[in-house]
């Protein structure tokens, strides 16, 4: 571990997203093992993954960013309610402009500007990529929060958030692979197409992590932002996505069990 503490924290923040990349990786390698994953399987899978970025978003995320706010001249909730509204609105607006296809869904419902010109294939990878800029914008910001030495700002913090994260990119990944097996593509295609869309991940958190720790002032409207992002993929596709197959029940129990489990990470490990 002390080796870990002593890396910049670009480079923690770098290896904390190749983990969360790592475990889409294994989610789309699924597709090598099994031709087929039960539905109950995929919507808990889905469920659990919105519970873990709720409260990711909020132990994680908003409670540092009100903590910094306080010695700030400002009302201590300004900064994260802009910042939180601001992720959200930004989620919007790539919403409508990405062309991307949520998974199980038929080409004639991808959404963004001219989605008709792509490939099944590359519109589910761009669905999956676009809920994970702001998974690897927050771990960034965490881990450049820890380096600009915020009393709020723990290194366990941010590593259970990567951790946190890690765990409900498996379904991610296998959420692309497998539809795409099913369309009949090979295997190695399938998880090439799977894995790829976690490699955003580590780009956002070096973004994220260089920007809090050079502009200082901007850290807890960059942790709300990240924040109101997740908030915005989860209650526009994820949680909608988990029940759309009758599975309701077990998909908000399978939620309600990732928010426990990520908020006794964050609190346990921060």
């Amino acid at each position: 571990m002390e080796w870990f503490v002593s890396l910049p924290a670009v480079m923690q923040a770098l290896l904390g997203t190749l983990f969360t990349w790592g475990m889409t990786a294994l989610g789309a390698a699924l597709v090598f093992t099994t031709k087929n994953v039960n539905q109950k399987f995929l919507d808990s899978m889905l469920g659990f993954a919105g519970g873990v970025m709720i409260a990711a978003s909020f132990w994680s995320l908003l409670s540092p960013a009100l903590e910094m706010a306080e010695n700030s001249s400002l009302p201590v909730w300004l900064p994260a309610a802009i910042g939180f509204l601001s992720g959200g609105f930004f989620l919007l607006i790539v919403d409508k402009i990405l062309p991307h296809l949520h998974p199980d869904q038929p080409i004639e419902k991808a959404e963004g500007i001219h989605p008709s010109t792509k490939k099944r294939s590359t519109l589910l990878v761009l669905a999956i990529t676009l809920h994970n800029i702001p998974e690897g914008l927050a771990v960034g910001v965490a881990f450049g929060a820890v380096a600009a030495g915020f009393p709020s700002a723990s290194l366990t913090g941010a590593i259970a958030l990567a951790i946190g994260i890690g765990i409900q990119n498996f379904p991610e990944g296998l959420a692309v692979s497998m539809p795409l097996r099913r369309d009949g593509m090979s295997r190695t295609k399938s998880f090439m197409y799977g894995q790829f869309s976690g490699l955003v991940e580590p780009i956002a958190a070096i973004i994220g992590a260089v920007s809090v720790m050079f502009i200082q002032p901007l850290l807890p409207y960059a942790l709300s932002f990240a924040a109101g992002a997740m908030i915005f993929v989860v209650a526009e596709e994820v949680i909608p996505g988990s029940q759309e197959n009758g599975n309701t029940d077990l998909a908000s129990i399978s939620l309600m069990i990732g928010f426990v489990i990520m908020m006794i990470l964050d609190v346990a490990l921060g």
